[in-house]
């Protein structure tokens, strides 16, 4: 079982460009997902060709379309080697996950699968998760305080209730933390994702690397704000408290440092090439909802 492993997180290491992988490896993301269960208050979801950020595609694909698209991908990205999901909304909400990976681990094993998600439905489905294969799994999570976490997050949607304040990010990390407790001991590679928002969770940021790393996460990854939505008043963070808040979070765990702020239909090699518009299959009248 620990060689297996080993094995594993081998190939994730010299496959996935986000986990050390040299830089003539690519990645396909399918923008199948355009729910999300959370009213984070940095993110503003967008059908659009022309902003290089998350929560943007240019279209959303139904899961019968993936076959064709990753077909697409590979005649013209022959360095692709992971596949994932990471948007435009959350990867847990609805069923186009499971039904697109069916897929790719049928014809395409070789291929690493990977998703990003906020964790809020992280412990319910984490099961299909490991049956459907996942290798790589990349959560989002801002803060292990409560009271952090509502500047950030002011509401949740969970179980057929919109919770806010306290109640909804008390939700959040109690499901986000038990998620990848689960997935890590399943022996799935976790990274964490931290949004930097200066003045709200930067000085926090080392007691969430601390967290989660005794939780089997093997990187984090903060992702500086890009003032937007609910807090498109604020500072944009220096490069001074990048680095000093990368540095404090190092002396927990490994730190990912080349993030791109990929787009959710993203095709190619991160800072190297972009195949996505050529891959454009029409654009599908889609009206984001939270789940």
């Amino acid at each position: 079982m620990i060689q297996e492993l080993k094995l594993k997180q081998n190939r994730v290491k010299n496959q996935h460009p986000c986990f050390g992988a040299a830089k003539n490896k690519g990645r396909i993301h399918l923008p199948i997902c355009p729910a999300c269960n959370l009213e984070c208050a940095f993110c503003r979801r967008s059908l659009n060709d022309s902003e290089n950020r998350p929560g943007v595609s240019s279209f959303i694909l139904a899961p019968e379309q993936v076959s064709e698209y990753v077909e697409s991908a590979i005649s013209k990205c022959s360095e692709l080697s992971v596949v994932g999901v990471a948007g435009p909304g959350d990867s847990l909400v609805g069923d186009n996950l499971f039904k697109s990976f069916r897929y790719i681990s049928e014809s395409h094993p070789d291929l690493l699968k990977c998703i990003s998600t906020n964790g809020l439905l992280l412990p319910e489905r984490a099961d299909e998760l490991i049956a459907v294969g996942i290798d790589t799994l990349t959560v989002t999570v801002n803060a292990v305080d409560p009271e952090i976490l509502t500047g950030i997050v002011p509401a949740i949607h969970y179980r057929g209730e919109r919770l806010t304040g306290i109640p909804a990010a008390t939700k959040l990390i109690e499901n986000q933390l038990a998620g990848i407790d689960r997935m890590a001991k399943a022996g799935t590679t976790i990274k964490v994702n931290t949004v930097l928002v200066p003045g709200q969770n930067d000085r926090h940021i080392p007691e969430i690397a601390k967290t989660v790393s005794k939780l089997g996460a093997n990187i984090f990854n903060i992702i500086p704000l890009i003032p937007q939505h609910l807090l498109s008043d604020r500072e944009e963070p220096t490069c001074e408290l990048i680095e000093d808040v990368r540095s404090e979070a190092g002396r927990y765990i490994d730190v990912f440092r080349h993030c791109q702020h990929c787009r959710a239909d993203a095709v190619g090699i991160p800072g190297v090439s972009d195949y996505s518009g050529a891959l454009l299959q029409g654009r599908a009248e889609e009206v984001f909802s939270h789940g």
